[in-house]
């Protein structure tokens, strides 16, 4: 696991053992590397003495060529265990005496008469040291020591070492839990708290302060924060509360007004009926009877109340059909698309015989809706299609569908007169007009009708159109998916 995915409490351990582990070894570190070089010295030092004192004391076995002599004098270097090998070379260059004396030339450093010093390597010390008399150099000595007791001395080290830090990083781990509690606890505590918080929603709950730095601020601040929260929550409650009784009270009278408004449209849709109907009635046997004896206003005033009283009963029909809708539940079933528009336009196509229409169907997938109310839709749609286009020589009439944003939209497409988008907001208002009666005869519920239908399908309409260059229709059915 991350670090920065730990608990905040193995967090602070392992920073402070982890920064006096790097603190330790780098003081070892330093105290070795120091200890290498100045033992290292000190070992040559102290060859270089011992190999003074041999020297001075072979001049008189070089000086008389006896090598006896030379060969005890040698001997002396045994009091030291850490001298491997001493040797004697006369003034020749030849090997004169040697320590231990059955240590072939091949054992010692290669003789070279103009080198003189002491040198380290890795696994040992040799020297030079010139064995002279006066002013005469009557031979060279050579020492050579191992590093066995610089060895020694840093494994000796090296276990303190260990010993040191292993016990140093005991007492910091046991200090760490003392004091990292400090400074961890009023974290857990405010993350306690939060968590508290997130799981019940209970905004009363309050973190304890434990001290007074700077988490003791930030337990303060979550503190308030909680009760501005607390006070906000209680008073959204109440508000909802209240808007929630005020929407029930407002639903309440607003479906008491909305069926008061059917009520009443029915009512005036079905009362003006009657009267119409005499009136219509009486007035064409007005005309059978006394037509003939009418001058060419009296004709043309007889037919304008015909022609009125006729349109009046279109538009009571159209309203009660309107009113009717809000009343009448949705039978949804699965429904061809198809099979409605073909039945709708053979029934459109017997009213339109006259006029050559170029009618055509693309795909329409079936949806899930209520077969009546949706044939209606496609009724008016198509019947305002062929209305508009009559001033076409040859009417152009689309129907189909396309997939935008995983739904279904159908549409219905013509070539007729089309209107201006500055008027669209009137295009689906009851006896919203944007052409005149003399143009294009109708009520101005029809569309009206369709939004109202879509809509209760939990569907939407719109259109597009362009002035003399057609209209297009679209809408949508929300359950089309499940079909």
């Amino acid at each position: 696991m991350a670090l920065k995915d730990l608990p905040i409490r193995a967090k602070l351990n392992r920073v402070l053992l982890v920064t006096s582990s790097v603190a330790l070894v780098l003081t070892f570190s330093m105290y070795f590397a120091y200890e290498f070089v100045t033992f290292r010295q000190t070992l040559v030092r102290q060859l270089s003495t011992m190999g003074k004192v041999i020297a001075t004391n072979s001049t008189a076995a070089l000086a008389f060529q006896n090598s006896e002599d030379a060969t005890e004098v040698l001997s002396a270097v045994r009091a030291d265990a850490h001298i491997v090998a001493a040797a004697l070379y006369d003034g020749e260059g030849q090997l004169f005496a040697c320590y231990p004396g059955s240590t072939p030339p091949e054992g010692f450093p290669a003789y070279t008469p103009d080198v003189i010093g002491y040198f380290s390597g890795t696994a040992f010390v040799h020297g030079y040291e010139p064995v002279v008399q006066g002013e005469k150099r009557l031979g060279t000595l050579i020492l050579m020591s191992d590093l066995k007791a610089l060895y020694d001395r840093l494994i000796l080290y090296a276990i303190i070492t260990v010993t040191v830090i292993g016990f140093s990083l005991i007492v910091a781990y046991l200090i760490s839990q003392r004091l990292q509690s400090y400074i961890s606890m009023p974290i857990l505590q405010l993350a306690e708290t939060a968590k508290a918080v997130s799981d019940r929603q209970d905004y009363s709950v309050r973190a304890t302060k434990v001290s007074n730095d700077e988490i003791g601020l930030l337990t303060d601040a979550f503190n308030q924060m909680l009760a501005r929260i607390d006070e906000q929550t209680r008073e959204i409650t109440t508000f909802n509360q209240r808007l929630e009784e005020r929407v029930v009270e407002r639903t309440r009278e607003l479906q008491a007004a909305n069926r008061e408004l059917e009520a009443f449209s029915y009512s005036v849709s079905h009362d003006l009926r009657a009267p119409l109907r005499s009136i219509h009635g009486y007035m064409k046997i007005f005309a059978e009877d006394y037509m003939p004896t009418l001058d060419a206003e009296g004709k043309r005033l007889l037919n304008v109340v015909l022609t009125n009283a006729s349109r009046m009963g279109q538009l009571i029909d159209d309203l009660l059909a309107f009113s009717q809708l809000g009343r009448k539940d949705l039978r949804k079933t699965k429904v061809s698309m198809l099979s409605i528009v073909k039945e709708v336009w053979q029934e459109q196509a017997e009213l339109e015989l006259d006029r050559k229409i170029d009618f055509v169907i693309l795909n329409l997938p079936p949806a899930i809706a209520d077969s009546v109310t949706m044939k209606q839709v496609w009724a008016n749609l198509i019947s305002n299609a062929c209305k508009y286009s009559r001033n076409r020589e040859v009417a152009y009439v689309e129907v189909g569908s396309f997939v935008e944003r995983n739904t279904v939209v159908y549409y219905v497409k013509d070539n007729g007169a089309g209107f201006e988008m500055k008027y669209y907001d009137k295009l689906f208002g009851v006896f919203q007009r944007l052409h005149s009666e003399e143009e294009f005869p109708g009520t101005g519920v029809g569309l009206a009708i369709v939004d109202r239908i879509i809509k209760k399908h939990g569907g939407t309409v719109w259109a597009k159109s362009k002035l003399d260059e057609g209209t297009t229709f679209y809408f949508t059915v929300d359950d089309w998916r499940s079909a």
